[in-house]
């Protein structure tokens, strides 16, 4: 995950009993610590040192001298949504600026993860337990561009999750899908409540056993047909997808495309940022994150804790711990204390604390969520516009991480109380996606129908049109006839329905005999009416290479014929790209040679 990650597994012989990993080493004083923070730490020679709480507490025990030589990495997974291009040789900032390869960055990560996760097994099991006795399962949002996720899964195979050769024992699991999987088992025992209970202990006195069966009883009555949207509200992204049940076997379909932003908690944390820099500059704070790192990093940490505490159903001021580092560096940089700068930018909802700290009102800190609280509301709203959706959602599961803070579980509630929708937050909200990975590993056929969120197509050469194309994009072959190049050869369009294994294939030819490659270009847009691949919404997303080699001449007349070879017979390549699963696969055939 962005902020936090963690894994669950199964055994196949027990598929009802899910283990989540709760044992991490170390830990934050007062907070469920269910997962580990989203922190890589490499030592000054760029070799993995630790990952998790382990890197977060060296990193921040370091003299400052010696943590500008480190790389901490945190949240890093942002960069490849928030990235216009992503490739193998994308690079990512660590905490002290410096960059490094984001493949490095991720595979190490996943690494930690594998082995973590396989010495888990061994001790959970009697027997011992291998790498390709494991099939993997690996979370990204609904979302994401085709290019991150196939980045997602180079860096598996780099890490030694799986190999290229056998690429079925990774899977790419979509968050909300997952959290969707797992949201229908749920019952009403494990929902949370409106509001805080009035009982300290929830007592069961004789006359409440009545009240047992009911809470035992199914969260949600999914009937066939019925419709729900998933709100995956993450440490990065707000992942929104609508799925309807399948009256084939209680298999899942999606109704609209995956819908969402960069709202996650960590917009929150930005938020708080921009508030530093109004009150001590953004020039001194840049200075800050470089020159005093571990500072920041304990900075907003103590940050992270005040706002899981924020609550709408209280009224005490929060608190937040200002690390000795900023007073001494601030008092050197500016030749002024902290108090004052607080105390200048005179705000009524945030104030010094006699305690050296810096105290936020209620007020104050609904001010930092409130615009990422009005995104989520306004993406949601615009999906309960849509035609295909039309109002009709009997339930909205409310998942991920922060959808653990009671600011916005509150905020959901109130913004549709009028709407006749049933508004269901499970026990443990961050843990959804874990458990439904799991279940989707088991049965990845679960959900039937998705909507791809881009048009894809290829860019092909076609004969030109006077008055239909673009007279800029006409070319004159040796032969006189003219051509128009860029043209956008849609496979399947923004919000089409597609059924699991459904599968489009093209037939090509190239554009000259004499060719001894072909290079396939894939692109995406959001747009379904685009034209051309030079449009502004078009970007490519993957490349074919197709080998055409000419054969000696005995083969070339066992494949075509010696007559189609007089006629200058052109070779023939089929283009297929089969949807319907988390990931599309393209594969092109050299008709001639198979």
């Amino acid at each position: 995950g962005t902020a936090f990650s963690g894994y669950a597994f199964c055994f196949i012989r027990d598929p009802n009993n899910i283990h989540v990993m709760r044992r991490w080493d170390g830990g934050d004083p007062g907070l469920n610590n269910q997962k580990t923070p989203t922190c890589l730490l490499l030592d000054p020679h760029g070799n993995f040192h630790s990952f998790g709480y382990a890197a977060r507490d060296h990193f921040h025990d370091l003299e400052s001298q010696d943590a500008k030589k480190w790389l901490y990495f945190e949240k890093f997974k942002m960069n490849l949504y928030n990235a216009e291009e992503i490739t193998k040789d994308s690079t990512i900032a660590a905490v002290n600026g410096k960059e490094i390869s984001a493949m490095k960055v991720f595979s190490l990560s996943l690494k930690f993860f594998k082995e973590h996760a396989l010495q888990e097994l061994g001790d959970q099991s009697s027997i011992s337990i291998s790498n390709s006795d494991v099939r993997w399962v690996l979370t990204v949002p609904a979302i994401w561009r085709e290019s991150a996720k196939q980045f997602m899964r180079q860096a598996a195979y780099q890490a030694g999750l799986a190999k290229p050769e056998d690429p079925e024992q990774l899977l790419i699991a979509l968050e909300p899908e997952a959290a969707s999987i797992y949201c229908r088992r749920l019952r009403k025992i494990e929902l949370v409540d409106e509001a805080p209970r009035t009982r300290l202990m929830q007592v069961l006195f004789p006359e409440d056993l009545a009240e047992i069966p009911d809470r035992l009883k199914p969260a949600t009555e999914l009937l066939d047909g019925m419709k729900y949207m998933v709100v995956d509200c993450g440490g990065g992204t707000v992942d929104i997808t609508v799925h309807a049940m399948d009256s084939n076997k209680g298999c899942l379909q999606e109704l609209y495309k995956a819908a969402g932003g960069p709202y996650g908690s960590v917009s929150v944390d930005i938020a708080f940022e921009k508030l530093l820099e109004k009150m001590f500059t953004l020039e001194f704070f840049n200075q800050y994150k470089t020159k005093r790192p571990a500072g920041w990093v304990d900075f907003m940490l103590a940050f992270e804790s005040r706002k899981r505490s924020a609550s709408p159903f209280k009224d005490n001021p929060l608190n937040v711990s200002i690390p000795f580092s900023l007073f001494d560096y601030y008092r050197k940089c500016k030749n002024q204390n902290v108090e004052s700068a607080i105390r200048k930018y005179d705000n009524k909802n945030i104030r010094w604390s006699s305690e050296g700290m810096l105290r936020l009102t209620p007020a104050g800190m609904l001010e930092l969520f409130q615009p990422t609280l009005d995104n989520i509301i306004r993406v949601i709203d615009a999906i309960f516009e849509q035609e295909q959706i039309n109002g009709a959602v009997n339930y909205i599961f409310l998942v991920g991480g922060f959808a653990e803070s009671p600011l916005l579980q509150k905020h959901i509630r109130d913004a549709f109380k009028d709407k006749d929708i049933q508004i269901i937050i499970p026990q443990g909200t961050s843990l959804c996606v874990l458990k439904g990975a799991t279940l989707f590993g088991l049965d990845p056929t679960i959900v039937r129908i998705r909507r791809p969120k881009v048009t894809y197509g290829v860019g092909v050469l076609n004969k030109f049109v006077e008055g239909k194309h673009d007279p800029s994009k006409k070319v004159v072959g040796k032969d006189g006839q003219a051509w128009v190049t860029d043209i956008f050869d849609p496979f399947v369009k923004s919000g089409q329905a597609i059924a699991q294994g459904d599968a489009v294939t093209r037939s090509y030819t190239p554009a000259k005999s004499s060719q001894k490659t072909i290079v396939v270009n894939i692109y995406v847009c959001d747009s379904e009416t685009v034209r051309y691949i030079t449009d502004k919404s078009v970007s490519r997303c993957g490349t074919l290479t197709i080998d055409l080699s000419q054969l000696d001449p005995e083969d070339l007349v066992r494949h075509c014929g010696a007559s189609s070879l007089r006629r200058g017979k052109r070779r023939e390549l089929q283009l297929t790209m089969q949807f319907g699963e988390t990931e599309i696969k393209v594969s092109a055939v050299d008709v001639l040679t198979r």
